[in-house]
């Protein structure tokens, strides 16, 4: 009844813990795929935050099979789903060892990956039968344990990965990542819900800020107490101490309402639009693109959104200089391209620098299924996003001067 066969604690003892966030980090693929769907769960308990996230996320029509961890009676299990109400017992199979198993939609490990490489490998290759084309496996291993699972998972990560979350509020950090080891059309990315960041961090149901937020506000405090502790009678110390707040509001991360008409392209990014061009660029293919250059000041939310549900094809870093954003030598700025293959064609979304900004943030990995309105990255401070769209597929719905809402204004429209 051994889930994770060959894989034992090593470094501190123990299992891992692993929280609500944690648990809603590791089930998020299950939670996103609108379509009906089967689902199996490796290593769960009653009390399991892994098994209640999986429970929540799934929708009618989908089904759940469940592998009790090795210290746990398949009975006990039962009950306590059936516990649950006729609604989850419908849809909710609890079997006595993976060997009932089936191939599903999604794979989730519901204990952290510990131990030596070797064993975490073994682990992976034994879920992996259970995937089914185009499946995703979940795993979570613990940050500061042995380096031996995490080293495997971060080699599995670079060979297979499709998406990587480090989740800190946890009783114990954990990093999640998400693997797909055949791969998905691009069409299944229209049927999937934007994915649940835990690197927003939520201030109210509507407001998030995110982690790159809250570690430059940490180290603008902790500036603050450096230098009240060195110069007690000086004020000097309330500079970066008033300066954490705005900083922090920077790195804003509101929800927003994605548009449900499949024919829309939504804004990548806050901002004003700063043209709308027909242009060829060879990088991309021999086609005509319609490009639409979106300006951040900032003032705008810098949390880059997903104009189209698709799958990461490819992804690169054009160097350049750091000018005006607003000015056409941004053309040339240091620039992140992330290439997209949709339904409809070739879609690019680019990440320019501008004068202040120097740092892009891009966390949709090469294989990735982005829906459309997704957090994917973003920029800091003052910046350009363009949204490249094939010509002979969409037209434009704005133009120069139009300010536009990131993952709810419509920009174009598909043919």
């Amino acid at each position: 009844m051994t889930q994770f066969p060959g894989v034992r604690a090593a470094g501190r003892s123990g299992p891992v813990r692993l929280g609500e966030r944690a648990a809603r980090t590791l089930v998020a693929e299950l939670a996103r795929i609108n379509d009906p769907k089967a689902a199996l769960l490796v290593g769960a308990a009653p009390e399991s935050a892994v098994l209640a996230a999986a429970i929540d996320g799934l929708l009618p029509g989908d089904t759940l099979t469940v592998v009790p961890s090795e210290s746990v009676s398949p009975t006990a299990l039962r009950e306590h789903v059936t516990a649950q109400g006729r609604w989850v017992a419908d849809r909710v199979r609890v079997v006595d060892s993976l060997a009932e198993a089936e191939p599903a939609a999604v794979v989730v490990a519901g204990e952290a990956l510990t131990g030596t490489a070797e064993e975490a490998r073994g682990t992976i290759e034994t879920l992996t039968k259970y995937l089914a084309d185009g499946a995703v496996l979940s795993v979570a291993t613990a940050v500061a344990r042995t380096a031996g699972a995490a080293a495997e998972l971060e080699r599995q990560g670079a060979l297979y990965g499709v998406g990587v979350d480090l989740v800190l509020r946890n009783p114990e950090p954990v990093r999640v990542f998400r693997l797909r080891f055949t791969p998905a059309d691009a069409a299944t990315a229209e049927r999937l819900a934007p994915a649940y960041r835990p690197s927003s961090v939520p201030l109210t149901r509507g407001m998030h800020i995110d982690s790159n937020g809250v570690a430059a506000a940490g180290i603008a405090l902790g500036l603050a107490a450096l230098a009240r502790l060195a110069r007690p009678k000086s004020k000097l110390w309330l500079v970066p101490a008033l300066a954490a707040a705005p900083v922090a509001a920077f790195f804003r991360d509101p929800e927003r309402d994605v548009p449900e008409d499949p024919s829309a392209v939504v804004a990548a990014a806050d901002g004003q639009v700063l043209s709308v061009q027909r242009l060829h660029d060879e990088r991309f293919g021999d086609g005509e693109f319609l490009r639409i250059a979106v300006f951040l000041s900032v003032l705008d939310v810098h949390v880059n959104r997903a104009p189209v549900a698709g799958k990461v094809v490819d992804y690169f870093v054009a160097d350049g200089g750091f000018v005006n954003a607003m000015k056409p030598d941004a053309e040339h700025n240091v620039a992140a391209y992330t290439v997209l293959d949709t339904t409809h064609g070739t879609v690019v979304v680019a990440q320019r620098t501008g004068l202040i900004a120097r740092r892009i943030v891009q966390r949709a990995p090469v294989g990735a299924l982005l829906a459309r309105g997704e957090r994917f990255g973003l920029i800091r401070f003052g910046s350009r996003t363009d949204v490249y769209l094939p010509v002979e597929a969409a037209d434009p719905l704005v133009g120069p001067g139009d300010k536009v809402v990131g993952g709810s204004t419509v920009i174009a429209r598909w043919r």
